[in-house]
């Protein structure tokens, strides 16, 4: 591919991973690079918020089309391979490497974010985790600062080095003002056993991006 490039993926749902791949390509679109961005599905249309890919939009500053950055679609907020069933369809892989592809295109980085953790299904026979393996780029990890976390994270971490996959950071978000003992500790255990640099990102306003701290990775 013609672009540098990460690949965002979270220990499970609600951990953030779209604000932080969003606060990659906002950081890296500030120090004056293209940017452009890449999810090969979004679920959830009908709940009426910000999508996804639109934030992630917003963020790089890309003019990239719906379909540019995310080819799947679907109203209900469900795993992709099943929410493609009710739609009738079943995700290719083929279209999501083509579509990734073409976003590397042109781009000096392309920010990828994963949907749900790194195990979920885009179609019945293949998993985030293999997309992730046939794009290439490294992972951020995206997790909960609170309690349990280590081991999400830790299986998530395990989940990637058994395909070879390389896992750049942690990022452990949304990290509270005042972190409990419990926090600081997961922060260092995970950095310990994962041997892995773990970032934290404060809780940020989606609607203004100028207020967004740096996350360079």
């Amino acid at each position: 591919m013609a672009a540098a490039g990460i690949f965002v993926t979270g220990t499970g749902t609600e951990v953030g991973k779209t604000v932080v791949a969003a606060t990659i390509a906002h950081t890296l679109a500030a120090e004056g690079q293209r940017v452009h961005v890449f999810k090969p599905a979004v679920t959830g249309l009908d709940e009426g918020v910000e999508t996804d890919h639109a934030l992630l939009r917003r963020a790089s500053g890309s003019e990239q089309s719906d379909e540019e950055i995310a080819p799947y679609r679907y109203g209900p907020p469900a795993s992709p391979h099943l929410a493609a069933a009710l739609a009738g369809q079943e995700i290719d892989p083929e279209r999501l490497r083509q579509t990734a592809q073409a976003a590397a295109e042109g781009a000096d980085a392309l920010v990828c974010e994963g949907v749900g953790g790194l195990m979920v299904p885009l179609s019945p026979t293949y998993l985030v985790r293999d997309l992730a393996a046939d794009l290439g780029y490294p992972l951020v990890v995206v997790a909960s600062p609170g309690l349990g976390t280590i081991n999400h994270t830790l299986l998530t971490v395990a989940a990637a080095r058994a395909t070879g996959l390389p896992v750049a950071a942690v990022v452990l978000n949304p990290w509270p003002e005042e972190p409990t003992n419990i926090e600081r500790n997961n922060r260092e255990t995970i950095a310990a056993l994962a041997d892995l640099p773990v970032h934290t990102l404060p809780q940020l306003d989606p609607a203004d991006p100028s207020s967004w701290p740096q996350l360079g990775i």
